[in-house]
């Protein structure tokens, strides 16, 4: 991640404010906020105004992804060069489903908000679409999810840990 985030800032970097490579990097998948706080880290943007920006990126696509996933994979699944890619990603999540079953609203938060590879708040609404979560639950889960991967993301980016040891 941290090679990508890199290239994102030196690429963007020249062209767009730091800032707004923040708030684009956050969009991504994969990267969401996790990696738009490595970026902000790079760029030497202030932790405080790196923060709003990432979650902000981070969560803006999330309702129309909680309201339109199943349409979109459904209509892509009619693509035959698209159907592999969706199943593939029907499994996967379906796979992180069953973990989460029982503590829906808990699981899909903490899965959400520890930063590990494959985890975040797309991967968290295809989870909860499969779960067929109610979609305020799932907004709310997927929300402080996000809050919780920018605070580890920024403890680590920042070094902020240290900061409040001294």
């Amino acid at each position: 991640m941290e090679a990508i985030a890199g290239w994102f800032a030196a690429t963007l970097g020249e062209r767009l404010s730091p800032e707004a490579v923040v708030f684009i990097v956050s969009l991504f998948p994969i990267l969401e906020c996790r990696g738009g706080l490595l970026v902000a880290s790079l760029l030497n943007v202030d932790m405080w105004r790196a923060i709003p920006l990432a979650v902000l990126g981070n969560l803006l696509p999330m309702p129309l992804l909680l309201l339109f996933l199943k349409r979109v994979f459904a209509l892509m699944k009619r693509i035959s060069l698209l159907r592999p890619l969706v199943e593939r990603l029907e499994r996967r999540a379906a796979h992180k489903s069953e973990a989460l079953a029982r503590g829906e609203f808990l699981g899909l938060l903490l899965f959400v908000g520890i930063p590990l590879p494959g985890t975040g708040g797309w991967t968290g609404v295809m989870i909860a679409s499969l779960m067929e979560m109610k979609q305020r639950k799932a907004l709310a889960a997927i929300l402080l999810g996000v809050l919780l991967a920018t605070v580890i993301m920024a403890i680590v980016s920042y070094g902020f840990l240290g900061l409040l040891i001294r």
